[in-house]
């Protein structure tokens, strides 16, 4: 399709829509101005899955070095120490962040808190092995496991979540619970969209079964993030001056909603087709995507720039 025909699609969705499209920023210093804490999306947001983005790495630690707190809060499947590294590895700056809440080890919690005591898991285990080598019991077999716990699909390339269908279906038929370790559907991976542990668990509740997500949108990720700030900060937060930062309506935007805090919306992230020509974000398209999503983000940019 033709830019031309984008425009002239996108202006007969707007004329359906009465939704009021939040201020859309090309810079975000202003903005951040406003907030005490930031609490920060790592995928889409900080790096691509290869490397770090420019000016997500200025604006975090200009924001920092200003007295602001950020806390990194990632739906990636790993614990707080290998979510560090590999944001080392990916070339973010260790100034851009006071601490990390990882859903590896909102997972681990949540299993413990249920004394889960044999797991069985989906995913693969070298990339994931801290989140996998911190669990107490982890089981080769269903018939030996009181729960299920994914992390991913084993080859994300090759593979779709239908290919577990089979596995789902003989966890439901024992009511298994099901532990989502990574509540995203998918991610970007540089140009690649891959499929998330999200897409798996998400098959598994359409079934009836019990999932927990172990990250955003559950309300237990936002609010370790909260309190682990507050401590940083000494006091009790004036939510109103916390700043909700993510690619994901239906994960970043919802966390900052459910938690009674404000949030950016990054469009050049998970939704970037969906919402970016040329580089720029599309109103029309916008109003639309979040009439749909009954978002109401604060602001809207491409990317985190100061």
């Amino acid at each position: 399709m033709g830019s031309l025909a984008r425009s002239t699609q996108a202006a007969n969705i707007a004329s359906n829509t009465d939704v009021s499209i939040p201020p859309i920023l090309s810079s975000a210093a202003d903005l951040l101005g406003r907030y005490d804490v930031l609490l920060c999306d790592l995928w889409g947001v900080v790096h691509d899955g290869r490397k770090a983005y420019p000016g997500a790495n200025d604006a975090l630690p200009r924001f920092r070095s200003a007295g602001g707190i950020v806390v990194m809060v990632s739906n990636a499947p790993m614990t707080a120490p290998a979510i560090a590294e590999l944001l080392a590895d990916k070339g973010v700056r260790r100034e851009a962040w006071d601490a990390i809440v990882g859903s590896g080890d909102l997972a681990l919690k949540y299993i413990a808190d249920q004394r889960y005591a044999r797991v069985y898991g989906i995913g693969p285990r070298v990339r994931d092995a801290s989140f996998f080598d911190a669990v107490p019991n982890l089981v080769d077999s269903l018939a030996d496991a009181d729960a299920v716990a994914c992390t991913g699909l084993v080859d994300d390339h090759r593979e779709t979540a239908e290919h577990y269908l089979p596995v789902l279906r003989e966890a439901y038929a024992r009511q298994l619970p099901f532990v989502c370790v990574n509540p995203d559907l998918a991610v970007h991976v540089g140009a690649d969209l891959l499929p998330c542990a999200g897409a798996i668990a998400a098959l598994y509740e359409a079934m009836g079964g019990h999932v927990f997500w172990g990250g955003k949108p559950h309300p237990f990720a936002y609010a370790t993030a909260l309190a682990i700030a507050a401590d940083i900060r000494g006091h009790k937060l004036d939510l109103r001056r916390v700043l909700g930062i993510g690619d994901a309506v239906r994960t970043d935007v919802k966390s900052a909603e459910n938690a009674g805090v404000d949030s950016l919306f990054i469009a050049g992230g998970l939704h970037r087709d969906e919402l970016i020509v040329d580089g720029v974000v599309q109103p029309a398209p916008l109003a639309h995507f979040l009439a749909l999503n009954a978002a109401r983000p604060k602001a809207v940019m491409t990317a985190l720039v100061w």
